[in-house]
């Protein structure tokens, strides 16, 4: 019984299952039915759209190869013109042949000279342009010369005036500087011949007193203060004639770096200048 129940069960839920199979195998082909239309009226309507395109394409072609022909033609008796036009002209150039290669020499030697005369014109313009800066450097150079010319005249004014100053000036400073050195040297010769005779009149007094030793000590004290005091005297007198020779000395030397600066020769002076030598040397 069981087994009988089970089996009925078993049929029940066969047949169930076949029965929803079937339906859903049924609803499988109506959506691919569906699709399937959907699909064809797709395809049908881009085939359509293609085919159009395709016969736009297909007329524009013919159009253009139909186009394309009657230019060839055009291009076919254009050549023929052209042609019989190339066949004048060559007939032409046969007759210009010797006239052109006349008319190339001719170019040629033209050419030929139209270097040179580029040549001879570059050279002229430099031979203007050099010839204007030697006549400016030439006007600068006169401008100069005139300017210099003036200015040794006025030197040579000055070198004049320069001279007779310093000629002057020589003679008056050798008048005085000899005058002062005679009178420098014989003061110092009056002094030696006065220290002379007062140390022979001292030798004569002291050998006339007979004085005693601390005396004659005392009085030898003296003397030689008054000879050191003398002799101060005299080596001042020899510094101050020093001096005054060698003022005089770099005096001359001054006149002539001075003569020599403005191109006079010493020679020119007239006389040798005197150079005193200074005491000592």
């Amino acid at each position: 019984e069981m087994e009988a129940k089970y089996t009925r069960k078993m049929q029940a839920l066969r047949d169930e299952m076949d029965l929803r199979r079937k339906t859903e195998i049924h609803e499988l082909e109506e959506r691919k039915n569906t699709q399937i239309s959907e699909l064809m009226g797709n395809h049908e309507g881009a085939f359509g759209a293609i085919k159009n395109y395709y016969n736009d394409i297909t007329a524009k072609n013919l159009a253009l190869i139909n186009l394309l022909k009657e230019q060839v033609e055009e291009l076919k008796k254009r050549e023929a013109v052209l042609e019989k036009e190339k066949a004048d002209v060559l007939l032409q150039n046969k007759g210009l042949t010797e006239p052109l290669q006349e008319s190339q020499e001719l170019v040629a030697q033209l050419q030929k000279k139209l270097v040179h005369y580029y040549r001879d014109k570059e050279a002229l313009m430099n031979s203007k342009a050099h010839l204007k800066i030697t006549q400016k450097e030439l006007k600068d150079l006169q401008w100069e010369h005139e300017v210099l010319e003036q200015r040794f005249s006025k030197v040579q004014a000055e070198r004049d005036e320069l001279y007779q100053k310093f000629t002057k000036a020589i003679n008056e400073v050798q008048q005085k500087t000899g005058f002062k050195n005679l009178l420098l040297e014989r003061k110092l010769q009056g002094l030696l011949n006065l220290l002379e005779q007062k140390e022979v009149e001292l030798s004569e007094a002291v050998a006339a007193s007979n004085l005693d030793p601390s005396a004659l000590s005392l009085v030898s004290h003296k003397l030689e203060d008054v000879l050191s005091s003398k002799n101060a005297t005299i080596k001042d007198l020899q510094l101050q004639l020093a001096r005054v020779c060698k003022a005089h000395n770099d005096m001359l030397q001054t006149f002539e770096a001075k003569l020599t600066a403005f191109g006079i020769p010493v020679d020119n002076l007239g006389f040798q200048p005197l150079s005193f030598p200074i005491a000592g040397q």
